[in-house]
């Protein structure tokens, strides 16, 4: 069988889309398909993915998922899509909900009605996200437990959630929901407005700058490494019997976020500065996956512990090597996820 000018060479090779690829998590796991002879589309507007990211031979496409005619055309020959794109800013989503409403919601449906169209579309994977869960007093968080959005950003993975069943159902192919946890890792960006926390800690802590944590920073999280995301990705689209199935990944492992300062600090090395502003907001008060389900469907094994991820972090990322380290900046967003 032929695809886009190549030779099919088993059964066991995929013909994938990943929308938002050139992104964080989107190009990691185009680069380890690529790697494993699977052949890889990509498409992303670049409004915070970087095409360098990505290895010779995957071919990247710049667009706009809301761009059916286009996702037409790349969606030829295609049986696997994994929908990354998304706006992913807890905090700017609340200034602007419209936008998060237009892209993460509308490029949800534009994307389904495209696979609807096409015809040869098998499975359909959804980077959906842990902020869904919003506030729970038991903990860990299972599939199976309400939901509580409370951003928007939340409210709009909800609703592409639900798009992304029904169109599947309704159009006879194959869906599944990934709740991703805090993922973390090498290549992971550091915006100036907003940025994740493990890596501007761990820039501030290196700097000498100062730590600001929003409320007392007992508020817990779930840091999963990028190398486990991807491998649970990648099962979500070769597992069966995980139709319109609801899948935490996560690493399971609960730590707060005076806690992450002080691995860091060891890690490092160096002393954290670090500053309490109370008056804010620290965002959910606990979150940590339950990755039963995962372990169950998709024979899930996060193997990359905090500590241990953070190390690879340290070394593998070229921000964090002396000369190529940003300027320091105070502020942080303790409550993003993916």
């Amino acid at each position: 069988m032929v695809w886009g000018g190549i030779l099919r060479k088993s059964r066991d090779t995929m013909r994938v889309l990943i929308t938002g690829g050139a992104g964080f998590i989107g190009s990691h796991l185009a680069n380890q398909l690529h790697r494993r002879g699977h052949y890889v589309r990509v498409l992303d507007d670049l409004s915070s993915g970087d095409p360098a990211r990505l290895l010779p031979g995957i071919n990247f496409n710049r667009g706009d998922v809301r761009d059916i005619p286009k996702l037409w055309s790349l969606l030829q020959g295609v049986e696997v899509v994994y929908h990354l794109a998304a706006r992913v800013s807890v905090p700017a989503s609340v200034l602007y909900p419209r936008e998060y409403n237009d892209v993460n919601v509308g490029g949800t449906v534009s994307l389904l009605e495209a696979c609807r169209d096409v015809g040869s579309i098998r499975r359909v994977i959804l980077a959906s996200s842990a902020t869904v869960y919003g506030d729970h007093e038991v903990q860990p968080v299972a599939e199976s437990m309400g939901i509580r959005p409370a951003v928007p950003y939340a409210v709009s993975k909800v609703a592409a959630e639900h798009y992304l069943f029904a169109i599947g159902q309704l159009s006879g192919f194959e869906t599944v929901a990934l709740r991703i946890f805090n993922a973390y890792g090498p290549g992971q960006p550091l915006p100036p407005a907003h940025p994740p926390v493990i890596p501007q800690f761990m820039h501030q802590i290196l700097g000498r700058g100062s730590v600001v944590i929003f409320g007392d920073g007992t508020q817990t999280r779930d840091f999963v490494y990028i190398d486990d995301v991807v491998e649970a990705l990648i099962s979500a689209a070769q597992a069966p019997h995980v139709d319109r199935q609801i899948i935490n990944v996560g690493s399971g492992e609960e730590i707060s976020i005076n806690q992450l300062v002080e691995v860091i600090s060891e890690i490092t090395g160096a002393q954290a500065n670090v500053l309490y502003n109370r008056e804010g907001s620290g965002g959910i008060a606990r979150l940590v996956a339950d990755v039963s389900k995962a372990r169950q469907l998709l024979k899930y094994r996060p193997r990359t512990g905090l500590r241990q991820g953070l190390r690879r972090l340290l070394e593998e990322d070229p921000l964090f090597r002396p000369g190529h380290r940003p300027a320091p900046r105070p502020l942080v967003d303790p409550g993003q996820s993916s």
